[in-house]
């Protein structure tokens, strides 16, 4: 099977083509920059170098959420065109459990981490790729009390990803430093992996494949807040305080 795997879920870009499990070429940008400059350059690139036609592939693998909103879109837009102008498999695959199948100590419970600012977080449990507690968007600190509730031996947890701004909140729940991997290879994505995970997974269609993202958007929110109040004067609901 060949398979063309999207991850932009994250501020790193990740693009990976395989055949047959063998990984043929990945490409992966840590940088700050606007993936929509760079995704379908690295796409053309690995396509390229590996002579390898649209036509020639079986599947495309996308890093389906959660994340950033933008980069979400970006790589489901561009994995439905493929998938939909190819007559290609598309199939979804949690950023989350892309990032914990990067620990590869076995029997941990890996708790891969995306920070969503004002800490806020999306996070979750796997073990062995199966999910312990499902990927959620969370005030950080709720969840590291459900975790400590959840989970029976916390030495053998594990903390990946975007970890830097949770670290005395990971210390002060009592877990040590040496729980948290700081490791630069294995805190990024892998489209790779991506595609590793999803070679069992049965294939979406096409028109209906959309990001997960957890949370609405900001813009979202506030509208509903602002219709929420409109609607409730109108009714003249008046709150007691």
């Amino acid at each position: 099977m060949k398979i063309l795997a999207l991850d932009s879920s994250s501020k790193a870009l990740s693009v990976a083509l395989v055949s047959d499990e063998q990984i043929l070429g990945e490409i992966t940008l840590n940088l700050k920059k606007n993936h929509s400059t760079t995704l379908l350059a690295a796409i053309d690139f690995l396509m390229a170098q590996s002579e390898m036609k649209s036509k020639d592939l079986d599947r495309i693998v996308v890093a389906q959420g959660p994340g950033s909103y933008t980069g979400l879109r970006l790589a489901a837009t561009v994995g439905k065109t493929l998938a939909y102008t190819c007559a290609k498999e598309i199939v979804g695959v949690s950023s989350l459990l892309a990032l914990a199948s990067r620990v590869k100590t076995e029997h941990a419970f890996v708790i891969p981490v995306m920070d969503a600012r004002r800490g806020n977080a999306y996070a979750a449990v796997y073990q062995n790729a199966q999910v312990i507690i499902e990927d959620q968007h969370c005030v950080f600190s709720d969840f590291l009390a459900k975790v400590t509730q959840k989970v029976s031996a916390l030495d053998q947890v594990v903390f990946t990803g975007e970890t830097e701004n949770f670290t005395s909140q990971i210390r002060a729940a009592g877990f040590l430093d040496t729980q948290i991997l700081t490791d630069s290879l294995a805190i990024l994505p892998s489209a790779y992996e991506i595609a590793q995970l999803a070679i069992l997974l049965k294939p979406e269609e096409a028109h209906g494949f959309a990001p997960h993202y957890l949370k609405k958007v900001e813009a979202e929110e506030r509208w509903l807040e602002t219709h929420e109040e409109a609607e409730n004067a109108a009714s003249g609901y008046v709150q007691r305080i």
